[in-house]
């Protein structure tokens, strides 16, 4: 459920929230893991308290924009950070990417399924796209058994698609259309 007033979407077991400055710090030592920089395009390693604060400090101007929403993953009884989802917006095509981290410690808990499943909720209900897509590297399945749990329908591969690590890997695509 959407709170527009606050910015938090919550589900059952989660509050998904606008990040903090004060987050930062969970944020870098969250991220600071080979084995999420690994299976994320975009994320940088080693990964700084300022890395995280440059990263922050955008998020409102996006969303305020309705260029993306990125949303803190949060336990709902101990607010705990577990990780991030966001969404872009392409307003010309009326769909956008999804894209999202878990702290290494709370991966297998279903949290990125739950969290995936109420961003696609928002961005349906509240922001009227007509598509959701998302991609991981052909290493990281469980990102692939997150999306599927979520609805979404592989379309395709793209093959090489990414260097990373010197070398070219495969992007798995999956996506949803609002019916």
């Amino acid at each position: 459920m959407y709170n527009q007033a606050q910015r938090t979407l919550t589900t059952g077991r989660l509050i998904l929230r606008p990040f903090k400055e004060s987050d930062a710090q969970r944020v870098s030592e969250l991220c600071n893991n080979y084995n999420i920089y690994k299976s994320t395009l975009t994320l940088p390693y080693p990964y700084s308290v300022d890395c995280a604060l440059s990263w922050i400090q955008t998020q409102e101007v996006n969303f305020n924009n309705n260029k993306s929403y990125e949303f803190a993953i949060t336990d709902k009884n101990t607010y705990e950070l577990y990780g991030a989802i966001g969404l872009s917006n392409n307003q010309t095509h009326k769909n956008g990417e999804l894209g999202y981290w878990i702290g290494e410690e709370y991966w297998g808990k279903g949290y990125a399924t739950e969290a995936t499943k109420a961003i696609l909720e928002f961005a349906f209900t509240e922001k009227h796209y007509h598509k959701v897509y998302a991609r991981f590297f052909a290493s990281n399945p469980g990102s692939g058994r997150v999306m599927q749990k979520s609805g979404m329908v592989k379309e395709g591969v793209l093959l090489q698609h990414v260097y990373k690590e010197n070398k070219f890997v495969d992007l798995i695509h999956y996506g949803i259309i609002n019916t």
